[in-house]
Order: C-alpha cells, then structure tokens, then sequence
C-alpha cells in the first residue's frame, strides 16, 4: 500500500535533517506504530505520507504511483482516502459534535441524507452517540478525542494516521482510545499511529518503527523494548 523509498526531508534553516534516509514498506491492514523521542521524525512521516510535505529527496510510493507526482485533483483524491487524528482533536468549537463529524462529509459533497446515515454509524462506532448534541466544550479529552476518530472514520477512510493522539490523555483515557484504533484495523482500516508512550505501544503488540535523530532505528512486530 506504502513504499518508503530512502526518504530524507531537511526543512530549511535547520542543521540536522528531519529524516535521513529512511525505507519501510506498509502493507493493507497493517498496524504500524511509529516511535522515538521528540524530534525523532515521527511527525516529519505522517505529514509526508498526508502529502502535506514532499520529501528532499527519495520517493513515497501510494500504491506503486509516486505522490510527489500527483497533480491538484490526485492530492485531493488521497486525502480524501486518509483520516487524520490530531494531538489537540483540531473541533470546530462553535459546531456540536455531529455538526463537527458531520463537516468532514459536507467538504466532501456528502448529500445531507447521505450524512444523516453516515455520522450516527460513526458515533456509534467511538461510543458517542449521546453525545451527538454536546458542543465541544462540554465534553472530556478522552471524548473529544474519540470524536476526532469518529470524524476520520465517517469517511470510511483506507487509512488512518494518527499524530500522539494519547498525548492529553490519562492512561485508562490512552488505553480506551488504542483499543478503538486496534478494532478499527480489524475492519480492514491500515493504521499508523506516532507516539511515545513507550507502555501502550508494547501493550498492543504491533509492529513498530523507531526512530532516533531522523533515522530508522529498528523494525520489529509484537511490541518494543526501548531499553
């Protein structure tokens, strides 16, 4: 599905490059954790793979066609197949929780039939169907984060990338929100998550990518030791 071909990204005015080098190849249906202290690249990757960056030098391969080589119309035909889940959720404050669900179909031409179907299923999926109402504000980390998923799911995305999405959270909040990644990959949605939380990722027992300094540290599956 992905191909990291000998990527490096150097963004300019800076010494040390973001990513130096670094190939993966990533499967459909693969769980994928990215993982390494801050300023490892962790984040350098998901916006590459977004298309939100285009690397130095190297090559991203969706699906044996080049991204950099995308024109206008192909960029948004990829991003409309990635859901993105943030750090810091990313709401809409003013709208209510299906309204912000809800915004991720409307930019897309969703028929407002087609979104009255799709976004209670997305809710339902996250747990939040009570919740449909409630404005942002109203609502905890652990569930602004889990209407952050519902929103990338309502598109029925082929994969979701997700930047430290446990970073707010507490632990139960953390370990709630993998288990809902981990049964979203089990209905087929490849996933790729960037983290530190070294405990979660060897919990989950996926496969792992570290980084250090730019650098592929190792690949392995069923969890990481990062001692």
């Amino acid at each position: 599905m992905i191909k990291i071909n000998n990527v490096s990204m150097h963004y300019p005015g800076t010494g040390e490059p973001a990513l130096e080098e670094m190939s993966i190849e990533l499967n459909p249906g693969e769980f994928l954790f990215l993982v390494g202290p801050s300023g490892a690249g962790k984040s350098t990757v998901i916006k590459l793979l977004f298309r939100e960056l285009l690397p130095t030098k190297g090559q991203i391969y969706f699906e044996d066609k080049d991204i950099a080589a995308y024109k206008k119309d192909e960029i948004l035909q990829h991003r409309r197949r990635i859901g993105m889940v943030f750090q810091d959720y990313k709401l809409i404050k003013q709208k209510t929780v299906f309204e912000n669900v809800a915004f991720a179909l409307e930019v897309l031409g969703h028929s407002p039939k087609e979104i009255q179907k799709k976004v209670p299923e997305a809710l339902q999926k996250v747990g939040l169907s009570h919740k449909e109402k409630a404005f942002p504000r109203e609502l905890s980390g652990g569930e602004l984060q889990r209407v952050g998923i519902a929103r990338a799911i309502v598109k029925n995305p082929d994969l979701i990338l997700a930047d430290e999405p446990t970073g707010n959270l507490d632990r139960d909040n953390a370990l709630q929100l993998m288990e809902l990644f981990e049964k979203i990959n089990r209905e087929g949605t490849t996933v790729v998550i960037a983290t530190h939380a070294w405990d979660l990722v060897d919990r989950m027992q996926k496969r792992v990518v570290a980084l250090a300094g730019g650098k592929l540290e190792r690949d392995e599956k069923g969890g990481y030791d990062h001692e």
